[in-house]
């Protein structure tokens, strides 16, 4: 006898509408639910996904009207990042990921993900043509755990456009629609890091969405600075006094022994996965899973 809860569904797929994003958000109210993260300030989910739609896809899963699923994917400028895949919870197992992927990945090439720790996602994405390249780690601190900066670093305000220019000169992809979207975030601080007057990394950092203290959304190193004591030095001038920091780091990145070494809790994790190497450094970047 065929178990129900496993039979493979045919859901309808269709991109979205603003109309859907209520339907989207009560779904994902129910993950997080069952993950026990600290509430959501209202009304940036919603940013999140009004930006999804304008920058790249968002489709959705629905069965007898209802939205079971949803994803959403962006161009970072060197490859087709998915950045969301969430399937209702009451679904899971049942094909629904599968169905939303070759509308949302289509035929473009290269492209990228942050696969979860659940076992049903790596296998979902590897047919798609990505592999696992190395693990992200989330962590945070109380400011007073990070170490202590090495001489010659200060900081410096910049606007978006700035450090996207400047990131254009390193790397020749142009990030400035990214750039714009993390120094629009509420309580966004865009700044550059130098270390005897020159540019050595630009930084986006802004107030968490759960809770307080603050989080480095996305920090890149110069191709000919150390990239140990820059994150560092990136890490202390983003950071509130007396109040949490926290980050996303590859895990090849030098800092990270370091951060957990000097006190810094580890608080979730996810693998980095492309279709070809080198799109992503890990060693002189902090990633944004959302447009790494």
């Amino acid at each position: 006898m065929t178990d129900p809860a496993t039979t493979r569904l045919d859901p309808l797929i269709r991109p979205a509408t603003e109309d859907d994003f209520g339907g989207i958000d009560k779904l994902l109210d129910g993950h997080d639910a069952v993950s026990g993260a600290p509430p959501l300030r209202p009304g940036l989910r919603l940013a999140h996904l009004r930006q999804a739609l304008l920058r790249g896809e968002v489709h959705i899963a629905q069965i007898d009207g209802a939205i079971v699923g949803f994803g959403t994917t962006v161009d970072t400028g060197r490859a087709l990042h998915l950045a969301d895949l969430f399937v209702d919870r009451e679904f899971l197992g049942r094909g629904i990921g599968g169905r939303l992927l070759p509308g949302l990945l289509s035929d473009r090439w290269p492209r990228t993900t942050f696969a979860s720790d659940d076992p049903r996602a790596m296998p979902l994405y590897i047919r798609a043509g990505m592999s696992p390249l190395w693990p992200n780690v989330y962590v945070t601190a109380d400011e007073r755990f990070l170490p202590e900066v090495a001489p010659g670093f200060d900081s410096e305000p910049a606007t978006a456009e700035q450090i996207a220019a400047i990131e254009g000169e390193w790397t020749d992809v142009d990030r400035s629609a990214d750039h714009a979207i993390w120094g629009d975030r509420e309580g966004a601080q865009p700044f550059v890091v130098r270390r005897a007057g020159r540019v050595v990394a630009i930084v986006q950092a802004r107030r968490r969405i759960r809770g307080e203290g603050r989080w480095l959304d996305r920090m890149r190193v110069a191709p000919e600075a150390d990239p140990l004591e820059t994150a560092l030095a990136a890490l202390r001038f983003a950071a509130a006094p007396g109040q949490e920091v926290g980050a996303c780091v590859p895990g090849p990145n030098p800092a990270l022994g370091v951060l957990v070494r000097s006190g810094f809790r580890v608080v979730d994790g996810d693998t980095f996965m492309a279709s070809e190497p080198g799109l992503v450094d890990p060693i002189r970047t902090f990633v944004d899973p959302g447009a790494p």
